[in-house]
């Protein structure tokens, strides 16, 4: 399990994430592309929630597939269009991610490849083999 680092000489998180993780020597690690809010039939939802919860259930099936959960992930870095998805975006992280909380950081960005595209979200996991 990873070791979740937030010294008391630095600001505390400013949410549910960790300043830092340490992964312990063996782990197996998991890193993910992007993963934008597109259905497998290629249909794109409005609004950033809804893209977001198929961005986390894209990383979950990745996960999923290298025998993990979310459980694992160490870093999320996420990417939105619009400062005001902000808060969508952080309802549907949050019921994702548990303890340890993982790193985290979300930068607004001025768009993706195609502009129908709200949300883009990436994912680092580690394992300790058993």
């Amino acid at each position: 399990m990873a070791e979740s680092l937030n010294p008391t000489g630095i600001r505390p998180p400013f949410g549910r994430y960790s300043h830092g993780l340490r992964v312990p020597p063996g782990a197996e690690i998991v890193v993910t592309s992007g993963q934008l809010g597109i259905h497998p039939n290629d249909t794109i939802p409005d609004g950033v929630e809804a893209q977001a919860e198929i961005c986390f259930r894209s990383i979950g099936a990745i996960l999923a597939e290298a025998g993990m959960t979310f459980a694992d992930v160490i870093r999320l870095n996420a990417f939105v269009t619009r400062r005001e998805d902000f808060q969508a975006y952080m309802a549907v992280r949050d019921r994702y991610v548990g303890a340890p909380l993982p790193a985290s950081t979300l930068v607004i960005v001025g768009g993706f490849t195609r502009p129908e595209f709200l949300v883009e979200v990436e994912a680092t996991a580690a394992r300790i083999p058993a």
